[in-house]
């Protein structure tokens, strides 16, 4: 063996030996990464709106999903998606697998989440869009694996439509069936009266409703906690980001608070 082939020889031995993922890494370590972390992948999706995105840090959806434990493969029904910033994220985690309902009130808030889903058919193409009627005539009853509703059950009670829509919640959930709420938070200490004008809903009256209904309580996480919010604002929840009702006057201080403090509750169909 002459002097450069041993050289040679010499260098190739002492070079690091790399995994064999490491040396394949590409679009299979990229499918693999989602099949073990749907949620992220879907959290990470480039289809996001930014200024939603930016909103993450306070409304947390990887640990909230997770907490309410939703998977790919079920149908879930979304109460009054509103703008659409957890269908944003519902949508591609439930669209190959899955089945999604978002259930949305008649009206222009209606058509213009229909318009949203209608601009981008690959990302929104298989969410089942549907009017918001209490009880639900147009979701077969006892199908859905798990019902979702983030900030909507202090409209229900300023409204007075909590009794009817929380029953058709049950109704249309399979036998332990998930119903997830996420709201703004009211300390129990407060006049009650304050749920009807505030934004703010007591854990107490949610759970009270959702055992009237038929639902049995599972449990609470903290994810969503902000312990800067006080829950006393003039102009009620609306204060706070993301709405900001004072506009300009001391916005700064309120961006500090960050968005309000939220109970985040977990209820079984039996």
């Amino acid at each position: 063996m002459n002097r450069l082939a041993r050289a040679s020889l010499l260098l190739i031995a002492t070079l690091p030996v790399l995994p064999a993922m490491a040396q394949h890494a590409g679009h299979g370590d990229h499918a693999a990464h989602s099949a073990a972390d749907p949620i992220g992948t879907a959290i990470a999706a480039p289809t996001r709106t930014p200024a939603y995105v930016a909103r993450d840090i306070y409304r947390h959806p990887a640990e909230t999903l997770a907490f309410f434990g939703v998977t790919p493969t079920q149908t879930v029904l979304e109460y009054m998606p509103a703008g659409g910033w957890y269908t944003e994220i519902l949508a591609p985690l439930l669209r190959d697998k899955g089945v999604f309902y978002a259930a949305q009130a008649a009206g222009p808030g209606f058509d213009k989440f229909k318009a949203k889903l209608d601009a981008d058919a690959a990302t929104y193409g298989k969410v089942k869009l549907v009017p918001w009627t209490a009880p639900l005539a147009s979701v077969p009853a006892g199908s859905v694996d798990t019902v979702l509703t983030f900030r909507n059950v202090h409209n229900m009670v300023m409204g007075g439509t909590e009794a009817a829509t929380f029953k058709a919640f049950f109704d249309v959930l399979k036998p332990g069936g998930t119903l997830g709420i996420v709201d703004h938070r009211l300390p129990e200490d407060r006049d009650t009266a304050l749920e009807k004008s505030s934004g703010y809903i007591k854990v107490s009256t949610v759970r009270r409703l959702a055992e009237a209904a038929g639902f049995q309580y599972v449990g609470a996480s903290e994810v969503n906690a902000n312990p800067k919010d006080t829950a006393d604002w003039e102009k009620g929840v609306w204060t706070l980001p993301p709405v900001l009702r004072n506009g300009e006057v001391d916005k700064d201080k309120y961006l500090a608070i960050g968005e309000s403090d939220r109970m985040t509750l977990k209820f079984r169909k039996p």
